[in-house]
């Protein structure tokens, strides 16, 4: 009975491209959407705390991103693997959670960057 696969189970291969192209659609994601705020930010160059926080949501998706890379080396290994981190479950939320909070206010970066009645 331990020997048997479950069928929602993927193999280790298939497991792990699946992984790295959920994570490859969540990098691209962000300049995909918005490529114009991020220009129109970056255009604006200075080194004072208003424009630093316009960064703030692009620097939480590059984090939650970070915190996805050990989860992502970890698919289909063993827990007594070297590779696979004591604390999996707690990357994964951490980079949920950071790159949801990334993307929240990347929105509103975004409608900010446009002005009132831009489109």
């Amino acid at each position: 009975m331990g020997s048997r696969r479950s069928k929602q189970q993927l193999d280790r291969r298939t497991a792990r491209l699946v992984g790295l192209g959920g994570f490859l659609a969540a990098a691209a994601l962000p300049p995909i959407l918005w490529h114009r705020a991020i220009a129109a930010v970056a255009h604006d160059f200075r080194m004072d705390l208003p424009y630093l926080t316009g960064w703030l949501a692009y620097g939480l998706i590059a984090l939650g991103l970070l915190f996805f890379v050990p989860v992502l080396v970890s698919i289909g290994r063993r827990p007594d693997s070297r590779l696979y981190p004591r604390g999996r479950n707690a990357y994964a939320a951490w980079g949920v959670s950071c790159y949801l909070l990334g993307l929240a206010l990347a929105t509103q970066v975004a409608q900010i960057a446009v002005g009132p009645g831009g489109s």
